[in-house]
């Protein structure tokens, strides 16, 4: 079986991020750039079902600009055996154009499961996993905290976090799967294997090559820092705590007790 494993480049989780002065959107430039914490642990999950047995191909796959193939060396790195780069441009790439790319991917490279992180850390859409399980028509499960493979009766066993405790769905492969933080502890990469990721053939398609359109439905208008916290105040009584959050709170939710 052939896992399919989606990642994306992001600023990293590290780094303060700063909206640009025209507030058209946030600073990249001279940024740290990474790999999206969710997608290197759906990387992860793909490896080890690997290493159980249960596949024998992890292949990742990203779409953006050139830059992006820094992410696909690292996730070869990591231990994936090929890469695949599409590159759309330096445009903004939204989910539903994301998951269409992602379906004509699936319909060339014929995974038995398809990988992906529950959200990406700068948009935080929580939408390409859903989609594409849709435009495919496959069973998905979502937000990951454990799977399991049977490789003979080709079915997933996905354990889910819910409101109410946890949800075990059973899936027929092929599958849609979204991971969630709890699902495993991403590998570092080791030095030798950055040194021959560098020298390994990512292969480049297009979206024109794919028959997908990329077009946007949504515009960005404005970007802006949120507001800054204001100080706390110490409050010697509680009257006049009480007269504050009468007179000076704007919005601010009580629950009524006696």
């Amino acid at each position: 079986m052939k896992i399919l494993v989606a990642v994306k480049r992001v600023i990293d989780y590290a780094v303060k991020v700063r909206v640009k002065p025209n507030k058209s959107g946030v600073e990249t430039s001279n940024v740290k750039m990474s790999m999206n914490p969710f997608c290197e642990i759906a990387l992860e999950e793909a490896l080890r079902i690997r290493e159980s047995g249960a596949a024998k191909e992890v292949v990742a796959v990203t779409v953006g600009p050139a830059q992006c193939a820094d992410t696909l060396r690292t996730a070869l790195a990591m231990g994936a055996d090929r890469a695949v780069h599409v590159d759309a441009g330096a445009a903004p790439v939204l989910p539903l154009s994301v998951a269409k790319i992602l379906r004509a991917l699936v319909q060339v490279e014929q995974p038995g499961l398809l990988i992906l992180g529950k959200q990406a850390i700068d948009d935080d859409c929580n939408q390409t996993g859903q989609m594409v399980a849709g435009l495919l028509k496959w069973p998905q499960g979502t937000f990951a905290s454990k799977v399991v493979l049977d490789k003979e009766k080709q079915v997933a066993t996905v354990e889910r976090e819910v409101d109410g405790g946890l949800e075990t769905l059973c899936l027929d492969l092929p599958a849609v799967i979204t991971t969630d933080l709890r699902l495993n502890q991403p590998r570092y990469a080791t030095l030798p294997n950055i040194m021959k990721a560098k020298s390994k053939v990512i292969k480049k398609v297009t979206p024109e090559e794919l028959n997908v359109e990329i077009k946007s439905d949504l515009e960005v208008v404005q970007v802006t820092e949120p507001p800054k916290r204001k100080a706390g105040v110490i409050i010697s009584s509680v009257d006049e705590l009480i007269d504050k959050l009468k007179n000076e709170v704007v919005s601010c939710n009580i629950l009524n007790c006696k």
